[in-house]
């Protein structure tokens, strides 16, 4: 079985030219200077716990303040780490990676500390965000508990 080669795509074959794409014309040259950094914004709503008058919104900012690590080093946060409080929410801004799971982490060790790890828990609402919440006790069992 012998294959021309013409059909093949030898040399006899010219290349076919690539088709215009649309976003290679709208492509804009890329500065470097121009590039934007990348950053870490999570926040913590603590609207409940808060409401309810069982936690400090700005005790809790201030642990996080003492207890943040930047660089191995607690407290340190520099330009790099900003941690800022609205009302009953507070939002951690990072210009270097940080992770959403160290500031759980820190949270449930704050819950522990003030005796409220018991109560509270800590629950992604969604990407960037967790919120305090409260554990749901059912009524039913604690009904049927007593009738035992």
């Amino acid at each position: 079985f012998c294959v021309p080669a013409a059909a093949a795509g030898g040399a006899a074959m010219a290349p076919r030219p690539a088709a215009p794409r649309a976003a290679a014309a709208k492509k804009t040259p890329v500065h470097l200077k121009g590039r934007k950094k990348p950053v870490w914004r999570f926040t913590l709503n603590l609207s409940n716990p808060v409401e309810d008058g069982i936690l400090d919104c700005s005790n809790f900012e201030q642990f996080l303040r003492e207890k943040v690590k930047v660089g191995g080093k607690a407290g340190n946060l520099g330009n790099i780490v900003q941690i800022e409080s609205l009302k009953n929410k507070i939002t951690v801004t990072s210009a270097k990676k940080f992770s959403k799971r160290y500031l759980k982490y820190l949270t449930k060790k704050y819950l522990k500390k003030n005796n409220l790890r018991d109560w509270l828990r800590v629950i992604a609402s969604d990407k960037e965000s967790y919120e305090l919440r409260y554990f749901q006790i059912s009524q039913d069992e604690e009904e049927s508990e007593t009738e035992d």
